[in-house]
């Protein structure tokens, strides 16, 4: 399902709660804003949080350390991101406006802090050689099972040319996901699968893919779009990069 929240009286776009709102997300994610000079404190007795840099300047303070982060937009910087485990309490103070994606799920696991910088994620191009170039994209990972095994979350992001297609060929997989989509120009639009089901997406929308839904999606010609992808790990069954190839479209990996 999609939707375009708006942001409430205390600057928070609730995109799914684990209680509450689009609940089958198993997992809070929200989008905050802050203002200069403002600033937000996180902690949680059971849920592990991780908070992404979505463009601003920001401090983000833990553990007794303190770390600087900055992006001009999801589009000319990567991210910096702060992944504590259940217990630990962060503060993020803004310097500039500036946004926060922030994610946040129940996780009985203690792990070491982590403070990602641009230099620790991982950026892949896919399907620049395939299918004419239609499905030409970037996709940037910052914690999946690989490198945070103790963790019940998946966070990345997907650099999306103009016209061109993401999350293809079409796919599903058990664990549910969600996708937070910016685009370059404010009226920029694409659309978004889940199953048979189709939603024009637009700047700061989002749309919650059900389980073993296929979730290809689309961007308009002239307009970028970024969406930051969102995964919720299952009991006995993390997301380890596996993806279930929609059967017919099952020949567009065939090398000839």
């Amino acid at each position: 399902m999609y939707e375009r929240p708006e942001f409430n009286e205390k600057g928070e776009k609730i995109l799914c709660l684990e209680d509450g709102k689009n609940s089958h997300m198993l997992m809070d994610v929200w989008v905050k804003r802050l203002a200069p000079g403002e600033s937000v404190s996180l902690q949680s007795a059971q849920k592990e949080t991780a908070v992404m840099l979505l463009a601003g300047e920001v401090s983000f303070a833990f553990e007794g350390r303190q770390e600087k982060g900055e992006r001009r937009s999801v589009f000319q910087d990567k991210p910096y991101c702060l992944h504590v485990c259940k217990g630990k309490e962060i503060t993020v103070a803004a310097r500039k406006e500036s946004r926060l994606l922030i994610q946040r799920t129940v996780n009985e696991r203690e792990f070491e802090t982590v403070f990602y910088t641009p230099e620790k994620c991982t950026l892949q191009e896919f399907g620049s050689a395939q299918w004419e170039g239609t499905a030409h994209r970037q996709v940037l990972t910052v914690f999946d099972y690989d490198n945070a095994p103790c963790s019940n979350m998946v966070m990345g992001e997907v650099f999306h040319r103009p016209g061109c297609w993401s999350s293809y060929p079409p796919h599903f997989h058990p664990q549910p996901e969600l996708y937070y989509y910016e685009f370059d120009k404010p009226q920029g639009f694409g659309v978004g699968f889940d199953g048979e089901q189709c939603f024009k997406v637009e700047d700061q929308g989002c749309l919650t893919i059900t389980p073993m839904n296929a979730h290809q999606q689309a961007a308009a010609p002239g307009y970028r779009m970024y969406y930051a992808w969102l995964i919720r790990h299952l009991e006995g069954d993390p997301w380890r990069k596996t993806r279930i190839d929609v059967p017919e479209h099952a020949w567009l990996m065939q090398e000839d």
